[in-house]
């Protein structure tokens, strides 16, 4: 089953693997009484439907490699083509207390690295007890966040990768970053954000399939 999440200020958007993404459009072109246009730029792919419709894509792993043009009727090759190239995919999922890194190739995990650490939850006890405890998770955190990135650099450094995806919490991602030696890696990731539960080895796995798919953006008419 496909994921669909709402997209600010309406709308929905679809994960759609490459494999299936032809089928996807002609139905949504069946829907919507036919396709009138595709327009293709190296950062994204917009299809416009008879009754005003539209389904968007924003281009991964780079431009897509083809000149601006406007065609009519659907004309979505190009954009699957790109999407099925092969490709050695590095692979950073985090949250609290929690990490898994890897390396895929054609939406199997080759090479990884998955742990968990002990991060406590908030307390409701007051005064210095509380302070104790918020020193205690403060450590916690950092000493996890300082093991998330001793595995990304140990996992993903030596390789030649194509692409890095991201997944999981946000801010848990950005303290990653502050690491000098992931600059130049995290700085390579694709700006979407894979929403991921706590990380472990199944997730990892489900998470190089999701890699390779996009989101459709999809607006009916108005």
């Amino acid at each position: 089953m496909s994921r669909v999440r709402e997209l600010p200020g309406g709308g929905r958007a679809v994960e759609v693997e490459p494999e299936r993404l032809v089928g996807w459009f002609e139905r949504f072109a069946a829907r919507h009484g036919g396709v009138e246009r595709t327009a293709l730029t190296g950062a994204r792919v917009e299809v416009r439907a008879a009754d005003g419709a539209a389904a968007g894509v924003a281009v991964p792993f780079g431009p897509l490699p083809t000149a601006p043009a406007e065609h009519a009727g659907l004309a979505v090759d190009a954009l699957v083509d790109h999407l099925r190239a092969p490709r050695r995919i590095g692979l950073v999922l985090v949250r609290r207390g929690a990490h898994s890194v890897g390396v895929a190739e054609g939406g199997r995990v080759v090479r990884s690295n998955t742990d968990r650490h002990l991060v406590q939850g908030r307390s409701k006890a007051g005064g210095w007890s509380q302070q104790r405890f918020a020193r205690r998770r403060e450590g916690q955190g950092k000493r996890a966040v300082r093991d998330a990135a001793d595995a990304v650099a140990a996992v993903l450094l030596p390789e030649r990768l194509d692409a890095v995806v991201l997944g999981g919490d946000r801010a848990a991602l950005e303290s990653l970053r502050a690491d000098p030696r992931l600059a130049g890696l995290l700085a390579r990731a694709e700006p979407r954000v894979l929403d991921v539960p706590e990380p472990r080895r199944a997730v990892l796995d489900e998470a190089a399939r999701r890699a390779r798919a996009v989101e459709v953006e999809v607006r009916d008419p108005g």
